[in-house]
């Protein structure tokens, strides 16, 4: 096997044993494979060894390696910040935003959605433990923003997503989690169809799997270490 094949395995090995840890059925997760700054080939040899569903942080990149892998059947999301110049972008290529945090945004991507394509899956970014640097919308306006995408023609909203600042220990890590998972829970609550809960990287999808998260969103353990290049969501 690949180096790209053996991680991959390792990586669904970790997942298997926290979601038994957790009593979750393991198909109640979902592996995304974050490609960020590695070539075409790497997803491709990903792909080879049965991942499917890949993310990209930068928009330019993640459209030019789309047009080059389009004799492949993956999924596409979008894990960057979104800014209004490349909601077009983001709209005609990708199959998923996670990072949708403004009514403006969602509403651009809904407009700039090509009607061939079916709706664009979407998540609202909350910045669910306050830290400064982060994009997200604040806990208490979650809501009423997740209210508003539900509406918009061209999106199907999924659910939330979160990037939380790296924490101590394993019991931090899963007190975050929670926060999330209990807001996740407060949305459905109050009536809004969502089932994705996108939490949990590299270095803390064990805590996120504890806490509920449905999909982790892992690039280092798969791929290897890469150069950072912007304050974007890692992996």
């Amino acid at each position: 096997m690949t180096t790209i094949s053996n991680n991959l395995q390792r990586v669904r090995e970790r997942i298997e044993a926290a979601c038994a840890g957790a009593n979750r059925p393991v198909n109640e997760v979902t592996l995304l494979a974050v490609s960020k700054t590695f070539v075409p080939d790497a997803v491709r040899e990903a792909f080879a060894a049965g991942q499917t569903a890949f993310g990209e942080n930068y928009i330019q990149e993640g459209v030019e390696k789309i047009g080059l892998l389009r004799d492949l059947p993956l999924q596409w999301h979008c894990i960057g910040p979104i800014q209004s110049n490349k909601t077009r972008l983001v709209a005609a290529h990708f199959d998923w935003a996670h990072t949708v945090d403004r009514l403006k945004i969602a509403q651009r991507l809904s407009e700039q959605r090509p009607e061939g394509l079916p709706p664009l899956q979407v998540c609202i970014q909350v910045n669910i433990d306050g830290g400064g640097t982060k994009s997200g919308v604040d806990p208490k306006e979650a809501l009423a923003l997740a209210r508003e995408v539900a509406q918009l023609p061209r999106l199907a909203l999924r659910g939330l997503m979160t990037l939380p600042e790296p924490a101590a220990d394993f019991a931090a890590q899963k007190a975050v989690h929670a926060r999330a998972r209990a807001l996740f829970d407060e949305l459905k609550a109050a009536g809004l169809a969502i089932d994705t809960l996108s939490m949990g990287m590299t270095a803390d999808l064990e805590a996120a799997i504890a806490a509920g998260s449905t999909l982790v969103r892992v690039g280092t353990a798969i791929f290897g270490g890469r150069a950072t290049s912007s304050a974007s969501p890692a992996a």
